[in-house]
């Protein structure tokens, strides 16, 4: 009876996930079109699952074995099954690999129960906690049928009464791991997923330490294209694909600053509400965490109707969108390498620049980039008013320099203005032939940017460009991450090609090229903060560490440090548009500095030094890494004795003599 139940069980569980694959690639296909390489993602996408995704999933070793031996077993078993009991190919070898394949399945589908045993908070409850048994169901009826084909048990085992209830338990299995595949449940995150990885909106990101990070433009010339995202329908559809293969695994939101604030955002919940919008319903049936003080059921939507109302409820309230700092930390996170700052950007895009609903001090903000070409709307021709006693040499007088120093708009701000001092004096004491923009220079366009005044962003990064293309210089230097990021990363697409340095890092060259030497480091403790722009963005997390190192400070390093360092709230207009929460991020992140125990904590960002300095009742000093390396410095003959001791390492006496 199995050998004529199992066939067409097989191959009827295959025809409807077929069928329900070609709706969900119409669900997906209600997006705009992007362009994408299909043959090649397709033949990419094995290095892309086993290599890139990889790397995430195995920061939990006991997760990534349990997915390689669950999800592997998986689809080992799957091809196998239609192979052997499919086309009854059960001779040789291949029903004993459908054996192993299936037993490997089976010991991961364990872990994966004992997971879902007691599952921490970040974890989607509802119908993933059916997913261990239906797991097992699949793998252990696979397991049992086949264990007559290949002559471990008599043919004639398959009586009908067992054969019925193995049947079942086959059904059970097929319908969760094949049908619910493209049809809906747990296992949709399977089909969704790896084509996501195949037609991903970043290719670039892919492959052994590349990064791509910079938001994608606006074309404003294009009168028919949207500004930015009104509806789902809006997205393109390969981020709506993105979007359905979210795994709610949670880890973005278990390291989102927002939602540990008790601000109303968490990125898992979000992107679920995409899904919702994607096919069409409610929010009712979300078993997650809901965003903090907003409860589940109350908002809905369609593929093109508004995911933000004008009045009352739609897919997301609107303060749900500012209450991110666009730390990234929820894509550094993701397993399935979902892109949540694109999406969230670009819902802000349409608020902004169609609606006008800029929240807080935004409009204002904005206001000012137009009127004074910085955020403050401060006299543009303040911008060098603390360095009158400085003498910085200007572009428009040499005209050509090997470092361009980029003052970003920390040179209005008084706090800025003494790390600005300090690293012109480091750049001094290395000899390092500099100039600056002066009255030239205007805001680098992040701010706006963030805020999804796409407009105003491409309007400075053009005038900039124009600027920056009358003079001759190697590379660009700046202490801010932010400009840093944007310079280098998102004006390439409008024309501007720079090389770029933040402060730590080309302090580190200078040290290393012995044009720099310190006094002995003789403070206290110290800790170093990542800033989000410079570590997570550009993956810059060693300069500022080595420099710390010269100057012989041993670093406390705080347990949120390196890739998952805990945002300073600063990021992505946050301070301006001011969502409430339960507490203040820059609190929370001073005190991760107080449980590390030092007594000062190294920063490398204005914006970060802004936020933890405001911290009211602080432990710690905030010191930026420009100022404690000025305050080091030794004179120019100890340095070429440093440079000579450096030479001589290892030498002989005679040899030096």
């Amino acid at each position: 009876m199995l050998e004529t139940l199992l066939p067409i069980l097989i191959f009827a569980a295959l025809g409807l996930a077929v069928i329900g694959a070609w709706r969900r690639v119409r669900l997906w296909r209600q997006g705009r079109p992007s362009a994408v390489p299909l043959l090649k993602g397709l033949a990419a996408l094995p290095r892309r699952y086993l290599v890139d995704l990889h790397h995430v999933v195995e920061r939990d070793k006991v997760m990534s074995n349990t997915h390689v031996a669950t999800a592997g077993g998986f689809v080992a078993a799957a091809v196998l099954m239609i192979l052997v009991h499919g086309f009854g190919l059960a001779q040789g070898v291949l029903g004993w690999l459908l054996l192993a394949a299936s037993a490997t399945m089976f010991v991961g589908s364990l872990f994966v129960a004992r997971r879902r045993r007691n599952p921490p908070a970040r974890l989607s409850k509802g119908p993933w906690m059916r997913l261990p048994k239906s797991l097992m169901a699949f793998s252990l009826s696979v397991f049992a049928i086949t264990l007559p084909a290949v002559g471990i048990l008599p043919a004639d085992f398959g009586h009908w009464l067992l054969a019925l209830a193995l049947a079942a338990v086959v059904v059970w299995g097929l319908g969760e791991m094949v049908f619910g595949m493209t049809w809906g449940g747990p296992m949709k995150h399977a089909f969704a997923g790896a084509l996501h990885l195949a037609f991903h909106r970043r290719a670039e990101r892919f492959g052994e330490g590349n990064r791509s990070t910079g938001l994608k433009a606006l074309n404003l010339d294009d009168e028919a294209a949207p500004l930015g995202v009104e509806k789902p329908a809006d997205f393109t559809w390969n981020q709506l694909l993105g979007f359905d293969a979210c795994v709610q695994c949670g880890r973005c939101e278990a390291m989102c600053p927002a939602f540990a604030a008790g601000q109303p955002l968490n990125p898992k919940k979000l992107i679920q509400d995409m899904v919702v919008g994607l096919a069409g319903g409610s929010d009712a049936n979300y078993a997650g965490s809901p965003y903090p003080g907003k409860p589940v059921g109350e908002h809905h939507g369609t593929p093109h109707g508004p995911i933000v109302a004008r009045e009352g409820k739609a897919l997301v309230d609107a303060e749900t969108l500012w209450s991110c700092t666009t730390c990234r930390a929820c894509v550094e996170e993701c397993p399935m390498m979902i892109e949540h700052v694109d999406a969230i950007v670009d819902m802000r895009r349409h608020l902004t620049l169609e609606r006008g609903q800029t929240p807080n001090k935004g409009a204002e903000v904005l206001d000012n980039l137009i009127a004074t070409d910085n955020p403050g709307g401060f006299d543009p021709g303040s911008r060098l008013h603390w360095a009158a006693d400085l003498n910085l040499p200007l572009m428009a007088d040499v005209k050509q320099a090997e470092v361009l120093l980029w003052l970003g708009d920390g040179a209005f701000d008084m706090r800025n203005q003494r790390t600005l001092r300090a690293l012109v004096k480091v750049l001094r004491a290395a000899e390092v032939e500099f100039a600056v923009l002066g009255t030239e220079e205007r805001d680098s366009g992040d701010v706006a940017r963030r805020l999804g005044d796409e407009a105003t962003f491409q309007s400075l990064a053009k005038r900039n460009i124009t600027t920056l293309a009358k003079y001759r210089f190697q590379r660009i230097v700046t202490c801010d991450p932010h400009s840093f990021h944007v310079l280098g990363n998102e004006y390439g697409e409008l024309g501007g090609q720079y090389e770029v340095r933040h402060h730590s890092t080309f302090i580190a060259e200078l040290y290393d090229a012995g044009r720099l030497a310190f006094a002995p480091w003789k403070g206290g403790s110290v800790t170093y903060h990542d800033p989000c722009y410079l570590g997570r963005y550009n993956g810059e997390y060693e300069a500022p560490r080595n420099v710390l190192k010269a100057l012989g400070i041993e670093v406390k390093e705080m347990e949120r440090s390196g890739f998952r360092s805990r945002c300073c709230g600063g990021g992505g207009g946050a301070p301006i548009t001011d969502i409430p929460g339960e507490r203040r991020i820059p609190d929370m992140r001073m005190n991760d500095v107080k449980e590390s125990g030092a007594e000062l904590v190294a920063v490398g960002c204005p914006q970060c030094t802004a936020m933890l300095e405001g911290v009211v009742d602080a432990t710690a000093e905030v010191r930026d890494i420009a100022e404690l390396v000025a305050d080091a410095l030794v004179a120019r003959p100890a340095v070429e004795a440093v440079d000579a001791s450096r030479r001589n390492a290892g030498k002989t006496a005679e040899e030096v003599i």
